[in-house]
This record gives C-alpha cells, sequence and structure tokens, in this order.
C-alpha cells in the first residue's frame, strides 16, 4: 500500500486546477516583480543616479532590520484577522494594487535630486515595497496547508506554485537586460526603462489580485477558531520540536541557495568563462529544476515528506560539491544534478512546514499558518546577510583580483586560489550546507503512525469547526444579522 493511502485524502479537501492555476499567477506576479526589484535596486540607484554607496549602505541596514521583523508582525495579525472575507484574501486583494504603486515608484527617483533626496526617495520606497511584499508572500504562503489537509493535494498546489516561480525567476534574469538602461550620464533617458516598470507593476499586480478572487479561505478558521494570547502564540512556536528541526533545515537551505546563487557569476565568469555568459549554468540547473518538479509527486506517493526532503536535499549536496571536484568542462552536469536535488526542497519545504502547522493546532486548537511562517522568515532571512558575508569573506581570502583593482578590467586569469575559492562558494560550501540541513530531519517526529494519526485528528477537528460554522450561520440568520456560509461567501458577524 502507498504511503499516501493510510491518509484517507478521500476525506481531505480537494483543491480545483482553477484554484492551482490562480495560485500559480499570484507566484508569478511576486516572483518578476521580486526579481526585478532585486536584479535592479542598487545598479538602479548606484550606477544610474549617482547615489553614494555610504548612503546606500545606511538604506540597506536599515532595511535589514525591517525585512527581518516585519514578517514575525505580520504573521500575528493575519492570523488574528476578522474580516468578512477572512484572514488571508483581504490582505492578499487590498495589498495588490499597493504593491504596483510601490514597485513603481521606486524607479521614479528624479535624476537631478540631491544625495539626500535620492536617499530617502530610495529607503522609504524600498521600505514600503517590502512591506507589500511582506504581507503578499506571507498570506500566499498561509493558503497552502489551510486550503486541504491532504499532503498530496498541498504538494500538487505546491508544484503549480514553484512551476509558475520558477518561470518569473527566468523572466526576471530576462527582463532587466532587455530593459535596463546604460551607464551613469546626461545622455541615457530613464523614460523606456520607467515605462516599462509601469507597464511590469501594474501586469503583475493584477495577477496577484485576480487570484484573490479566485482562491476561497476556510471560513471555519477565521470565524470558529479564538485567537490565543499574543505570548501563549510566541511560546508554543519557539518551543515546537518540529518547528525547531524544520527551521534549522530552512535556513541551511535558504543559505546554501543564497551563497551558490550570489557566486554563480563569478563561477561563469572566472572559472568556466563560457563565451554564452552565465546562461550556459543557469540553464543547466533551471532546466533539471523545472523538469523535476512535478516527478516530485512519485516519491511522495510512496515516502513520508520529510524522508523525501532528506533524499532531494542529498541529492542536491552532492551535485554542488561535485562542482569543486570536478573538470571545468564538467561543471554544467554537477549543477544539473544540484537543480534536479533542489526541486524536491521546492516542493516538499512547504509540507513539512504545514505538518508542523497541522500538530500545533491539535496542541492549540487554532490555526496559526501566519505565526510560523513570520517565525520562519525572521529566523531564515539573516542567512542571506551571512551568505554576502561568507562570500565576501572567502574571495577576500583566497587573492581574488577585482575589477575595480585591475583598473575597472575584469580579472579573467585569477589565481588558482581564487578559483578554488569561487568553486567552494558555488560547491563545497552549498553541498556541506545541505548536508547540515538533512542530519535533523531524521529525528523530525511527525513520522509513520503518528503523521498518520495527526492526519485523522485533523480530519476529525476540521470537521467539527465546520459543523460549529453551520450553526453559528443558523444562528446569525435567525437573528437577522448577516449570512455565515462555508462556501466562501461574505461574512458577517454580530458584534
Amino acid at each position: 500500500m502507498d504511503f499516501q493511502e493510510a491518509l484517507v485524502p478521500n476525506q481531505s479537501k480537494t483543491i480545483l486546477p482553477k484554484v492551482r492555476v490562480a495560485f500559480g499567477f499570484a507566484s508569478l506576479g511576486m516572483a518578476i516583480l521580486g526579481g526585478v526589484y532585486t536584479a535592479m535596486l542598487t545598479k538602479f540607484f548606484q550606477d544610474n543616479l549617482g547615489l553614494d554607496k555610504y548612503w546606500i549602505g545606511i538604506a540597506m541596514i536599515v532595511y535589514a532590520i525591517w525585512n527581518a521583523i516585519n514578517d514575525p508582525i505580520f504573521g500575528e495579525i493575519t492570523d488574528r484577522t476578522k474580516h468578512r472575507l477572512g484572514r488571508r484574501i483581504p490582505y492578499l486583494r487590498y495589498t495588490a494594487p499597493f504593491y504596483a504603486i510601490t514597485f513603481i515608484a521606486i524607479w521614479l527617483c528624479p535624476e537631478n535630486a540631491s544625495q539626500i533626496l535620492k536617499f530617502a526617495w530610495m529607503l522609504i520606497s524600498m521600505l514600503a515595497y517590502d512591506t507589500c511584499y511582506t504581507i503578499l508572500g506571507l498570506v500566499h504562503g498561509t493558503l497552502i496547508p489551510e486550503l486541504s489537509e491532504s499532503d498530496m493535494e498541498r504538494g500538487k498546489l505546491q508544484i503549480v506554485a514553484a512551476l509558475f516561480g520558477l518561470l518569473g525567476t527566468l523572466l526576471a534574469f530576462i527582463i532587466p537586460e532587455i530593459v535596463r538602461p546604460g551607464g551613469s550620464g546626461d545622455n541615457v533617458s530613464l523614460t523606456p526603462f520607467r515605462i516599462a516598470m509601469l507597464i511590469i507593476g501594474i501586469v503583475c499586480a493584477g495577477f496577484i489580485f485576480y487570484s484573490s478572487f479566485v482562491l476561497k479561505e476556510r471560513k471555519e478558521f477565521s470565524v470558529v477558531d479564538k485567537p490565543i494570547h499574543w505570548w501563549r502564540a510566541i511560546k508554543s512556536t519557539i518551543i515546537n520540536k518540529s518547528f525547531i528541526i524544520y527551521v534549522i533545515t530552512s535556513f541551511m537551505c535558504t543559505f546554501m541557495f543564497a551563497v551558490a546563487m550570489g557566486a554563480i557569476f563569478y563561477l561563469s565568469d572566472y572559472v568556466y568563462q563560457s563565451p554564452y555568459g552565465v546562461f550556459p549554468l543557469l540553464g543547466a540547473l533551471f532546466i533539471p529544476l523545472t523538469i523535476g518538479v512535478p516527478l516530485v509527486t512519485i516519491p511522495l506517493k510512496h515516502w513520508e515528506p520529510a524522508n523525501v526532503w532528506i533524499a532531494y536535499l542529498l541529492i542536491c549536496a552532492v551535485g554542488f560539491s561535485l562542482v569543486y571536484f570536478l573538470p571545468v568542462s564538467l561543471i554544467p552536469v554537477a549543477i544539473a544534478i544540484a537543480g534536479f536535488g533542489y526541486s524536491g526542497n521546492l516542493v516538499v519545504n512547504y509540507i513539512v512546514l504545514s505538518q508542523v502547522i497541522d500538530e500545533d493546532e491539535i496542541k492549540t486548537g487554532v490555526r496559526r499558518e501566519g505565526s510560523y511562517l513570520g517565525a520562519n522568515a525572521l529566523i531564515t532571512k539573516p542567512a542571506q546577510s551571512i551568505a554576502i558575508y561568507v562570500t565576501a569573506l572567502i574571495l577576500a581570502e583566497t587573492a581574488f583580483v577585482t575589477t575595480q583593482a585591475n583598473g575597472g578590467v575584469p580579472f579573467l586569469n585569477q589565481p588558482e586560489s581564487a578559483r578554488l575559492g569561487i568553486r567552494a562558494l558555488v560547491g563545497l560550501i552549498p553541498g556541506i550546507s545541505l548536508l547540515l540541513g538533512a542530519v535533523p530531519l531524521f529525528w523530525f517526529p511527525i513520522k509513520g503512525n503518528r503523521l498518520i494519526d495527526q492526519q485523522q485528528t485533523i480530519l476529525v477537528m476540521h470537521a467539527r469547526k465546520e459543523a460549529q460554522l453551520v450553526s453559528m450561520q443558523q444562528e446569525s440568520s435567525g437573528q437577522g444579522k448577516g449570512s455565515l456560509k462555508p462556501d466562501g461567501a461574505e461574512v458577517e458577524l454580530a458584534k
């Protein structure tokens, strides 16, 4: 018997194909805007507007602090939201237009403004944009465990999200290359670039806005559940053994990908040195990654999600490690293996987190997806900053010759120590990080009979909450105070 057959999936909620597609469109919109923002922000303000690196550094410090703390703040807020549309959909729908506005506003900074004004413009627009991005990413992620109790249904939803997200990531690489302005100077017009950003912002926010009309929340969680005290909520999260194990693995995966992607351009320029630039290595990564994502459903039918995650992390670790040891000509092969392995992380990561959230609901009686996604982001986001520091440190310690030190021309004939350092950044360090991330999952407690019992308990709890919702609907209707409908229609509650 397949493992998933023991989890009585026929009693779980089924996610319709149109819902998966709408969920994917939201992933596409966020991936494109997030990728373009990351790729172009520093270049736009430093290279095109001439903002001094001192001011950029200050802006980034303030941004890093806000970026780290805003996830748990908004996670807790959304869990406690009482709105006629639910806890998540209102934020998805009404934040999308502001997401477009804040994204577009970033690129409208006047060229002739003073350094102080450019700094203020960059900082304020960046914080406003990141606030919208955090809210949307958070509520989008919370819908994965909420829409169905079935790990297979959650997996199918995440597969669609991952495929749309990968498409968005690729477009985020391509779009800046097509529309980015040239270097700084009076002869360079920023108007075409700004028009492109206007169109991209509106279209991508439109994807997200559209999804809010197709995605429907489970009203029993927003109406029946009563939020627990904030201190109990924090305590329940930070002492949860399953979450602690999960977040260690999540941290190592985030650190690994940040290091590898941050150094892949160095690998392309100074080690692989293809006449086609970084595109062969990106192709070697993204093609197996895209192919591998839908194939993850095969092992998920037979193995527990935590064990599937371990297997894919080990494959990915082997692939990245081979970047360090194989001949230069075979580096794309190693990256292809790593890409296939990383496909499992994209799909199974959220399934395992969903199991942690299910376990918490059994203990507390309340679904708290926002709290867990917010806490996960608080812990994993520093991994990106650490990755930047590790990259700079290793390059410096291995005698890497910078373009600036070489008179503004890339120094292609790097010393062997620097070439090995770059290989370590893309290969050995990510490989070791993934191994360290896989080890804790062997002690992940939600496995075997415990997982089966948890799935069955959750189904009973959710059936009881649905019955309570119907009872509240009948009482409210009898009092003439409005109507509560579990099918996703609008809800009005008596105060």
